[in-house]
């Protein structure tokens, strides 16, 4: 078994039959920020409006409030509904330093019931080039499992 397959199956059983969005989003967080050393900070943001993004639960330092879906790697990753993958933050055109130990990044939409986008995961690292392929199919995999019938 696999980390990641270890972390899935503890966040399946600690998920079981919730529904409230906001304690599975502090639930996942949560293990996967401590899951992770590459994992600098790692959170939610959700989608409270039209092309808005605000902050929700997370593990680590201050976040940023409130983010367009306009601007930054986790507005490219709700307004695309597509992974973000950021080996170098300082090289993506528009990046929000919400923090300025992060070097890399890696975001994911989350996507409920009914293709309802729901925010996004957005895990930072103070490593450059922390975050690949492999990482976004796992962590893809657990937040479908979570999420899918929200």
């Amino acid at each position: 078994m696999s980390e990641y397959d270890t972390l899935a199956a503890r966040i399946r059983a600690l998920c079981a039959g919730e529904t409230d969005e906001v304690a599975l989003m502090a639930t996942v967080a949560c293990e996967l920020h401590h899951s992770d050393e590459r994992f600098d900070w790692t959170g939610f943001y959700r989608v409270v409006a039209p092309e808005l993004l605000k902050i929700g639960p997370y593990q680590g330092g201050h976040g940023c409030l409130v983010i367009p879906f306009a601007r930054g790697v986790c507005g490219a990753a709700a307004r695309t509904r597509a992974v973000q993958i950021v080996a170098d933050v300082e090289a993506f055109p528009g990046h929000i330093a919400c923090s300025s130990s992060t070097r890399s990044e890696i975001v994911l939409p989350v996507i409920g019931a009914g293709d309802r986008l729901i925010g996004v995961l957005d895990i930072d690292s103070d490593r450059p080039d922390a975050f690949d392929q492999a990482d976004a199919r796992a962590l893809a995999a657990i937040l479908e499992e979570v999420f899918h019938g929200i």
